[in-house]
């Protein structure tokens, strides 16, 4: 869980929506934030791999792209975890990565990174929430780093509140579970839409309940219950193709 012209931003900017150029460049200095937290996982083969996966499920959304659109990123992480950020930048750990048994629950994690994004999920939290908090170490350097490489990104430097906002969110506190609900129901129809396996979504909650006993904090601090996720998605019908022996042998040929 990630800039028009060099002005001024003010406290009644900062109330507005944010445009898509707003979300890249709040996105990606919450990315740099995220990655001093995690290291990221080096496998070019797999991170491509996942990459072309998010392209298929974007491609097939009836939702607009990002500014500069959509990157996935391993991190070298035990946790089973995945979040992302508005500018477009999705994260998924090593561990949940490794636990996926198909090529459609990998699809699965992505299109429900996705569906937050496309339903401004963080952006809607930081325009209902007050900015209150100082400004962290982190998140100035961030800012500043941003704001030095191009004087679009130089609005970046007044997202510092919302930059902070936001790594509480995908690190610490989690969605509301009725973000998470409309997160999952998006992710269904994106699946369906592009012929993945849409029960894939039903086959990784399943995982995570297993898991959930060894985990805290984070995807696990305030999300429904993987069991409450997986009554919410059940009660969906969508009709598919069984395309899936078109993609297994090209799942069996990544080594993550």
């Amino acid at each position: 869980m990630f800039c028009i012209s060099a002005f001024a931003f003010s406290q009644t900017d900062a109330d507005d929506d944010f445009s898509p150029i707003d979300a890249y460049y709040l996105g990606r200095a919450v990315a740099a934030n995220i990655l001093t937290t995690y290291k990221l996982y080096n496998n070019p083969e797999a991170t491509q791999y996942l990459n072309r996966i998010c392209q298929a499920l974007v491609i097939n959304s009836a939702h607009q792209s990002a500014y500069k659109g959509y990157f996935v990123m391993i991190l070298d992480s035990g946790e089973f975890n995945a979040f992302a950020t508005p500018g477009g930048h999705i994260f998924v750990t090593k561990k949940l990565v490794e636990s996926a048994s198909s090529e459609d629950m990998l699809a699965a994690v992505i299109a429900h990174e996705l569906a937050h994004i496309m339903l401004r999920h963080g952006i809607n939290i930081i325009n209902e929430t007050k900015l209150e908090n100082e400004l962290s170490s982190i998140a100035d350097w961030a800012s500043s780093t941003a704001a030095s490489h191009s004087a679009e990104a130089a609005r970046a430097a007044g997202f510092r509140d919302s930059i902070t906002k936001t790594v509480d969110i995908l690190l610490r506190s989690g969605y509301s579970q009725t973000q998470e609900f409309e997160a999952d129901l998006e992710a269904v129809a994106m699946l369906a839409k592009a012929e993945y396996d849409p029960n894939a979504l039903i086959e990784v909650l399943k995982v995570l309940q297993s898991n959930k006993g060894s985990q805290s904090g984070g995807f696990y601090s305030t999300h429904p219950s993987p069991e409450q996720r997986i009554l919410n998605v059940e009660v969906l019908k969508f009709n598919k193709n069984d395309t899936l022996q078109y993609r297994m042998q090209r799942f069996k040929n990544i080594k993550f």
